[in-house]
């Protein structure tokens, strides 16, 4: 079953952004060749200091899906906007997971 292309607004980069436990930045957007396309994923870091439990931190990737529209307009906030077909095969989603976790230091890759 073909998926409905999905609007993503991009993040701005390396910009604090709080949650309850802590805060998160998002360090750097990547465009991964895949198949006959291309895969975006973002990598990010979340910092837990406010928590009741300890502190610490982790890396982590998330995969938004397949380009699409690369930044074909812009949102409410000014920031780029690109088409994505989300990765919902799993056979997909593993080697897309392997891949990053090849290229990236980071502790899981989630997908959207």
């Amino acid at each position: 079953m073909e998926r409905k292309i999905q609007d993503f607004s991009h993040p701005v980069l390396n910009e604090q952004v709080t949650a309850i436990g802590g805060s998160y930045f998002i360090l750097k957007e990547v465009r991964l060749p895949f198949a006959s396309g291309e895969i975006l994923y973002l990598v990010g870091v979340a910092i837990f200091d406010t928590t009741c439990c300890g502190t610490g931190g982790c890396a982590y990737a998330q995969v938004p899906g397949f380009i699409c529209r690369w930044h074909y307009r812009t949102d409410q906030n000014g920031r780029p906007v690109t088409g994505i077909q989300p990765v919902t095969d799993p056979r997909q989603q593993k080697k897309i997971r392997e891949m990053i976790m090849k290229r990236e230091a980071v502790l899981q890759v989630d997908f959207a």
